[in-house]
């Protein structure tokens, strides 16, 4: 309870205008924004389509592009970019219809554990420590470190992501849910489940900035799960999914400033979290009412 009062006098004294008046709540908010649009549209298909596992794969492979690059001495996100999008386009090339299946993700993903563990020996013992910080922030994420470049770039490459999704929203709805019938219709399958996984690569790359590689996976599904709680139609779950995952930014964002000692990552998903239990929790209560009466 004590620490009530001090959010607050947080929210009096600063309001929205002094949360904005801060260059690196603005870039924050700018890049996390953007990202987590992004997420709530990917992550939307990544569940519908039953991919949950590809995007904890992906964030696997984000870290251990990042630590490869880190090694080579190239910036990391460059690693980023290059092994999860290529990874992506590799499982679905595996799997049928351009889509993996769990014995494909589970294959490539401790084939990447390795790398990662090959990877992360080499950057520990050749790397100074500032290389080291960079490595942690890849793993936890650092949305108040972004300076006003990066987050134009982040926020650039996270809204290319969430208009490319929307322009192939109704094929690819189509095709996940009933890829035979969408294929003899003539709907490139194939084509969309990779073009999608490149994607979610490239939505995984950017929003390890934002919750790090740890956490990733949350920031895809959690919001996408609360949406098909709170509706069965598809394009109206698209959109709920999109905004809550910007609500759970915008409050996790507030929450890590309010209480420095938290960070910001973990804020947005124990939000993003909580908001999904909530739903299901209220949804639950609700079935069971009718039927009590």
């Amino acid at each position: 309870m004590s620490a009530l009062p001090g959010f607050a006098l947080v929210a009096t004294s600063s309001g929205v205008g002094g949360l904005l008046g801060q260059p690196f709540l603005r870039n924050a908010f700018l890049a996390g924004t953007a990202i987590a649009a992004a997420c709530g549209l990917v992550g939307y298909f990544l569940v519908l389509r039953s991919q949950v596992f590809t995007g904890d794969a992906l964030s696997h492979v984000a870290f251990a592009g990042a630590l490869a690059a880190l090694s080579f001495g190239v910036d990391p996100r460059l690693g980023l970019f290059v092994a999860t999008i290529a990874v992506g386009i590799l499982m679905g090339t595996l799997g049928p219809r351009g889509q993996a299946d769990d014995v494909v993700v589970g294959s490539v993903f401790a084939w990447i554990l390795g790398l990662g563990v090959l990877f992360l020996t080499i950057f520990t013992t050749s790397k100074s420590s500032a290389d080291a910080k960079a490595g942690v922030s890849v793993l936890f994420g650092s949305l108040f470190g972004l300076s006003h470049d990066q987050a134009l770039v982040a926020t650039a490459i996270a809204l290319a992501v969430a208009v490319a999704v929307v322009v192939i929203a109704r094929p690819l709805l189509f095709a996940s849910l009933d890829p035979a019938v969408a294929s003899a219709r003539r709907v490139p399958v194939v084509s969309l489940g990779l073009g999608f996984l490149a994607l979610v690569g490239a939505c995984a790359a950017e929003a390890t900035q934002a919750v790090g590689a740890l956490l990733l996976l949350g920031l895809l599904a959690a919001p996408a799960g609360t949406a098909q709680q709170l509706t069965a139609r598809p394009y109206r779950a698209l959109a709920v999914s999109c905004a809550v995952a910007i609500g759970d930014m915008w409050a996790g964002l507030t929450m890590s400033y309010a209480f420095p000692h938290l960070p910001p990552s973990f804020c947005v998903i124990a939000v993003a979290a909580g908001a999904y239990l909530v739903v299901l929790a209220a949804k639950r209560v609700s079935r069971r009412l009718p039927a009590q009466a």
